[in-house]
């Protein structure tokens, strides 16, 4: 049995289906990723993947004051969300794992919330956006010594999405803010 064989994990989805290694997943004799890693990767997949299709809802049904400066903001955070999850589905192939992106996949392990259906007012849709990046930053903080054990390059990635998340949530939820003054 190939390394890559005893290494890949086989996600299954109702019907039977699931991501199965391929005969040649390890025809580049590189670094594999440990089921460990892999499980982190697509951990971190599956919200940042989640977190673009949500994005898009909001998009699409913000309504309110602000209107037009939230929904391009929106449009900065989807983008970069898919960005995103091309890069680290595209770092877990080069470690000779299989991502897993199908809708049922996704839906069925992501750490974030349903985003609600309808139309939503501009204040609600920064708070509930806020709470997402904030819930995906937060998968990648809770498996970011893991991957870095195992792999610093990884990990490297996952700080740069970290960043731009973060900066993302700082900038959207100050749309709510008040200024405080010190006298």
């Amino acid at each position: 049995m190939a390394t890559a064989e005893k290494t890949s994990t086989t996600r299954s989805a109702p019907g039977g289906t699931g991501a199965k290694p391929t005969r040649r997943q390890n025809a580049e004799k590189g670094f594999v990723a440990s089921k460990a890693l892999d499980e982190n990767m697509q951990a971190v997949l599956v919200d940042l993947i989640e977190l673009s299709i949500q994005g898009k809802q909001a998009h699409w049904n913000v309504v309110g004051r602000n209107f037009r400066d939230t929904h391009l903001q929106l449009d900065e955070i989807i983008d970069a969300a898919r960005e995103f999850s091309d890069t680290v589905a595209e770092r877990m192939r080069a470690l000779h794992a299989v991502p897993d992106g199908r809708s049922d996949i996704v839906a069925e392990t992501t750490t974030l919330p349903e985003y609600p259906q309808g139309e939503i007012d501009t204040t609600e849709t920064i708070d509930l956006i806020t709470v997402r990046l904030e819930a995906t930053v937060g998968t990648m903080r809770r498996v970011h010594d893991d991957v870095d054990e195992e792999d610093p390059t990884s990990a490297d990635i996952l700080h740069a999405i970290i960043q731009q998340l973060e900066q993302f949530a700082w900038m959207i939820s100050a749309e709510n803010r008040t200024a405080t003054r010190s006298r």
